[in-house]
């Protein structure tokens, strides 16, 4: 990782200083917990974050397993993933070309068909979970 001032500002003439060990590991962090903040921004990601909600309630509801549980998370912690992607994809392509164009307009559209797909398998597994395991005994 990278010194803040150094990180931020690449355009400079001074070589850039890696850290290392424990100080990498907070740095990193850092930037993670940055990226979060700027997920938060996002309306799609606070509906998903919402959607998650009402999912945990209905898999408290219906008496969902614990593994049923885990399982959820970890696609939801995926949707999360993509959704990072999609934002930085939509970042870079309004940086790198502010105009309209095909390249752009293909870039942001796969974003968001990859966020769609998992956004997709989500719901499916919750309407798994939440109806048909509990009642077809699956």
């Amino acid at each position: 990782m990278y010194l803040d001032e150094d990180y931020r500002g690449m355009g400079s003439e001074k070589p850039v200083k890696k850290l290392t060990g424990i100080r990498h590991f907070f740095a990193a962090a850092t930037y993670s917990f940055g990226g979060a903040k700027r997920l938060l921004g996002e309306a799609a990601f606070r509906h998903e974050l919402g959607g998650f909600a009402v999912a945990m309630i209905a898999f408290v509801i219906t008496g969902a397993t614990l593994f049923q549980y885990v399982a959820a998370f970890v696609l939801f912690l995926l949707m999360i993933a993509f959704e990072a992607l999609n934002t930085a994809i939509e970042e870079i392509v309004d940086r790198v070309s502010p105009e309209i164009s095909e390249m752009g307009k293909n870039a942001k559209d796969l974003g968001s068909l990859a966020c769609l797909c998992v956004i997709l398998a989500n719901a499916g597994y919750v309407a798994y979970v939440v109806f048909f395991s509990h009642f077809l005994s699956i």
